[in-house]
């Protein structure tokens, strides 16, 4: 009988398998590849990413990861306030001028100032309600930023906004992969604290790209990890659990004295045939918006007009943002080597659009968008992929909040991880591995201790 089975080999998976490394562990995956949604190549000194890409900073367990498994990172340099919108690309300034500078009528300059002046004094409000307290637990905190304004929806809290308005404020939002009228006002709210650099955020690159810490992590432990591994059922008994997976066409079946649960929560519902019913109900309302992510390999021998600038909202496009990867390499850079690597993500209602339609055809309209933006693009690719990603982000809605004391409840051998813990995305995946992790091992250890025979 094994110690400890984690099942799901992304980032929150193999954070618990690091910390359960010392155990008699096994990590079931059902692709044929380690990471999930942290998925990135390298090309040179450039990154293909597609997945997870912000990592948090000083204080967190992003940091103690990769600290322990000799990951290096790095501040990710330049703004995240770029922003393409009615033909014209703006990333220097104050973002408060920016409706005077993009081409619009006075009417829509007015509607993005009144809405703006909102937003401002509402992230100031949430960068204060959600600010770590001496004493507190991370869970609490945690509890507290789902709490914020989680009554009403961002569209709700935004009001009726024209087209100009709607581009300037939405995109920004969107990057929960969730649409205005789907997202609770404190999660939209949060957004802008992030994109404006206020409170605590994700403000670090991994680097060689983030698949470096997930295959590092996996290259420690292969032999413990079983890709192709379809779990079918998760039994939590008295002293036991039993994970009935298929592989190659067979069935399995493993034993161990604890578990972790690392999936997508739908997925978790579907597998946790008998955790506690109030639990599996919580699971069944989390809620999943897709990606689509797009990344472009360039070679272009000179400065491009997005260096500097690592985020780039865009409106009217079929991408809300553009992350400018190449930047992590040129922001460390006396003098700027040819080449770069640019990112598009679709979440959201984006992302639905596209589900459907063939990855090469995203390809060429990700590639034209981008040509329309900064002329000349088009001529600089050397090579791009698009990847689909189901269970691309969970989201806050309106009544999140009540889930959360529910969804954090351990149970008594099963014990769960993923973002959809939180709302920090890696940083949450992270730190929901590592607390189950340490639950599980404290029945081990519990267990271990009750084997010794009493000294006396």
């Amino acid at each position: 009988m094994k110690d400890a089975v984690i099942i799901g080999g992304g980032l929150a998976g193999l954070s618990a398998a690091w910390r359960l490394r010392h155990w008699d562990i096994q990590v079931l995956e059902s692709d044929q590849r380690i990471g999930g949604r942290i998925m990135s190549e390298t090309r040179g000194p450039y990154t293909m990413n597609w997945g997870g890409h912000m990592f948090a900073g000083g204080g967190s367990s992003t940091v103690e990861l990769l600290a322990e498994t000799g990951t290096a990172s790095v501040k990710i340099p330049g703004s995240l306030q770029g922003m393409a919108m009615n033909g014209k690309y703006l990333s220097t300034g104050p973002v408060q001028t920016y409706p005077f500078r993009f081409p619009m009528p006075l009417s829509s300059r007015a509607s993005i100032l009144k809405t703006g002046a909102k937003l401002g004094k509402d992230v100031l409000r949430y960068t204060q309600a959600v600010r770590a307290r001496a004493g507190e637990t991370g869970e609490q905190r945690q509890q507290r930023i789902y709490d914020f304004e989680n009554d009403r929806t961002f569209a709700d809290y935004l009001g009726p906004l024209n087209k100009d308005a709607a581009g300037f404020f939405l995109p920004p939002a969107l990057r929960s992969a969730a649409d205005p009228d789907q997202l609770s006002a404190g999660a939209g709210i949060g957004y802008f604290s992030l994109i404006w650099n206020i409170g605590q955020g994700l403000g670090r690159a991994i680097l060689g790209g983030a698949s470096t810490l997930t295959e590092g992590i996996a290259q420690s432990m292969r032999d413990r990890i079983d890709l192709g591994a379809v779990v079918n059922e998760v039994v939590q008994n008295k002293d036991h659990v039993v994970v009935r997976y298929t592989k190659d066409g067979a069935e399995h079946e493993l034993k161990a004295r604890t578990a972790v649960m690392a999936t997508p929560a739908p997925i978790t519902h579907r597998l946790g045939v008998n955790l506690p019913d109030e639990l599996r109900d919580a699971l069944a309302q989390v809620k999943y918006g897709v990606h689509v992510a797009g990344c472009i390999l360039t070679d272009e021998q000179g400065p491009m007009p997005y260096d500097g600038t690592y985020g780039i909202a865009v409106a009217g496009k079929s991408f809300a943002v553009a992350l400018n990867q190449g930047n992590i390499t040129h922001g460390r850079e006396t003098v700027r080597r040819p080449g770069g690597s640019m990112m598009t993500f679709s979440p959201a209602s984006l992302g639905s659009k596209l589900w459907d339609v063939p990855k090469e055809d995203i390809v060429k309209q990700y590639i034209r968008e981008l040509d329309e933006i900064f002329p000349g693009f088009e001529g600089t690719v050397k090579e791009a992929r698009v990847e689909k990603f189901e269970f691309g982000s969970p989201y806050c809605f309106p009544g999140r909040a009540k889930l959360q004391p529910t969804l954090t409840r351990p149970t008594e051998r099963v014990f769960l991880a993923g973002d959809y813990l939180g709302t920090l995305y890696t940083e949450t995946s992270i730190t929901s591995g590592f607390t189950a992790a340490q639950r599980a091992a404290s029945l081990l250890s519990t267990r271990r201790q009750s084997l010794t025979p009493d000294a006396a």
